[in-house]
C-alpha cells in the first residue's frame, strides 16, 4: 500500500506514526507513538550528554543534540517522552482551513496552540518548534504552563519564546528549555493579528539542529537537549550505567594511587579489568546502578 502524507495541520495517523518508527518493538501509546517504559526513563535521568552522544553518532544518528537554551531549573534535569508540534508564521488563509477542519472534523475546541497539549499524559514532554518567534510569539505562559505541568509532571522544549516567567518558576519542577523571554502574547486571529499557524501535531520536527520524532526520550539538562530515538534508549542507558561504574572504581583508585592516571586512561590490562570485577561483586548492592544490570554485564566477563 502506498504511504501518503497527510494534509498540513494533521495529526499524524497511528498507520503513518508506525511507518515512520519501524525499528522500535515496544510498547505504544494508542495514536502510535512510541512509550519508553517509566523504568528506562529513570535510569535516563543519570546519563550525560556525552555518553547518550557517544552511543548515537556510533548508531551514524548525528543530528540528535541542540544547545544554547535558557532554562527554568537549570540544575534539574529533564527526561520524557517526546510529543512534538510545529508552527509557521501565521497565515490567514492556512490558519481558516486548519481551524475549520479542527473544530468540525476532528472536534477540537479552543485556541490552535491548545491542541498538542490535550494530548499531553504523564511524563511526556512537550517539544514546540515555533521558529524561534519572540515578539508576539509566545504561546506559553503561566496559565499553560500549569496545565502542562498538571498532565505531565514535566517541562517543554521551546524553540520560540515564552511569557509569564516568574509565574512558569513558582511551579517548582517545571524543567524546561526555551530559546527568549518577552512580555508579549501569541495572537491567532486569522481576520485580525495572526503570528502563527499550527501545521503539524505528532509528526516529525525540527529543533535547532536536531531532527525529533514523537516518543523520542528526551534529556535535557546543562543547558543542552538530546532526543533519543525509542529503540535506542536502552543501550544509551545500559552503556552510561558501565561507564559510570568504570568512573567509580577508577577514580577510587585513582585516589588509592593504586594505579597511575596512564594506566587508567588507557585500555585497562586484564589485572584492571579483574580488579573492576571483584570490586563490581563486591559493592552489588550499593552501587547507583540496577543489580540486574551488573549481573547481566559480569555474566559475560572471564575473570
Amino acid at each position: 500500500m502506498a504511504f501518503v502524507l497527510p494534509a498540513i495541520g494533521q495529526q499524524i495517523s497511528k498507520e503513518e506514526l508506525i511507518f515512520l518508527t519501524p525499528e522500535w518493538k515496544g510498547e505504544r501509546y494508542a495514536d502510535g507513538r512510541p512509550k519508553v517504559s517509566d523504568q528506562l526513563l529513570n535510569r535516563l535521568k543519570l546519563v550525560t550528554h556525552e555518553e547518550a552522544w557517544a552511543v548515537l553518532r556510533n548508531e551514524n544518528y548525528k543530528f540528535q543534540y541542540d544547545d544554547g537554551w535558557q532554562t527554568i531549573n537549570p540544575d534539574s534535569v529533564l527526561v520524557g517522552r517526546a510529543v512534538t508540534a510545529t508552527f509557521m508564521p501565521g497565515r490567514p488563509d492556512i490558519h481558516r482551513v486548519i481551524d475549520e477542519k479542527g473544530h468540525t472534523k476532528d472536534g477540537r475546541v479552543k485556541s490552535q496552540n491548545s491542541w498538542p497539549i490535550d494530548l499531553l499524559t504523564k511524563r511526556d514532554v512537550y517539544v514546540v518548534d515555533q521558529f524561534g518567534a519572540h515578539e508576539d510569539g509566545p504561546t506559553i505562559g503561566d496559565n499553560l504552563g500549569n496545565s502542562i505541568f498538571a498532565k505531565t509532571g514535566n517541562g517543554i522544549v521551546y524553540n520560540g519564546a515564552i511569557r509569564d516567567i516568574s509565574g512558569l518558576r513558582e511551579i517548582g519542577s517545571f524543567t524546561s528549555f526555551f530559546r527568549s523571554y518577552h512580555p508579549s502574547h501569541h495572537l491567532n486571529n486569522p481576520d485580525g493579528q495572526l503570528n502563527t499557524t499550527l501545521v503539524a501535531i505528532n509528526h516529525p520536527t525540527r529543533i535547532g539542529k536536531a531532527t525529533v520524532m514523537p516518543g523520542d526520550a528526551v534529556l535535557g539538562r546543562d543547558g543542552g537537549v538530546i532526543f533519543i530515538p525509542p529503540h535506542l534508549v536502552e543501550k544509551v542507558v545500559k552503556t552510561s550505567e558501565i561507564v559510570r561504574l568504570r568512573d567509580m572504581f577508577g577514580h577510587l583508585r585513582l585516589r588509592e594511587q593504586k594505579y597511575t592516571p596512564g594506566q587508567i586512561d588507557t585500555k585497562w590490562s586484564d589485572e584492571i579489568e579483574k580488579d573492576f570485577s571483584a570490586w563490581l561483586n563486591l559493592h552489588i548492592d550499593k552501587l547507583p546502578v540496577p543489580k540486574e544490570q551488573i549481573q547481566e554485564f559480569l555474566k559475560g566477563r572471564t575473570w
